[in-house]
């Protein structure tokens, strides 16, 4: 495998609350399938979830058929500026806490299920250097 994506599904805070890994050769939308599929039944006031647009078409359905979740697509309303994204600038914002680990600056694993295992330690040192403080 050359190329990883990584798909993670964050509270408010921005806290992990999954995480899969797999090629980059998988669409976005369905490489989420499994991972919505771990949130099933663990979080259950769990009603809404922001994605952007890779997450748009059929997984809007299944999601509300499978486990009863309304994607909201956040989209961007101007291409040749930066603006910040409602609600998605949360997951970008995991995402730079994450690559601030060595371990995850690349991909240094062979295996996805160990990139996933390092991005869970990772979030509990975060967290742990949370209550810290």
């Amino acid at each position: 495998m050359n190329g990883r994506k990584r798909h993670i599904v964050v509270d408010t805070l921005g806290m992990i609350l999954g995480v899969i890994v797999h090629a980059a050769n998988c669409q976005d939308r369905d490489g989420a399938r499994p991972l919505l599929a771990t949130l099933k039944g663990r979080f259950g006031k769990l009603t809404v979830i922001f994605a952007d647009g890779g997450y748009a078409g059929e997984l809007i359905d299944w999601a509300r058929s499978f486990g009863g979740w309304l994607i909201q697509i956040v989209k961007r309303k101007e291409l040749h500026r930066f603006v910040v994204l409602p609600k998605r600038w949360i997951v970008e914002r995991t995402f730079a806490w994450l690559g601030r680990w060595r371990r995850l600056s690349k991909d240094y694993e062979q295996s996805p299920r160990m990139s996933e295992t390092v991005i869970r330690i990772a979030m509990i040192g975060i967290m742990l250097r949370r209550l810290a403080i």
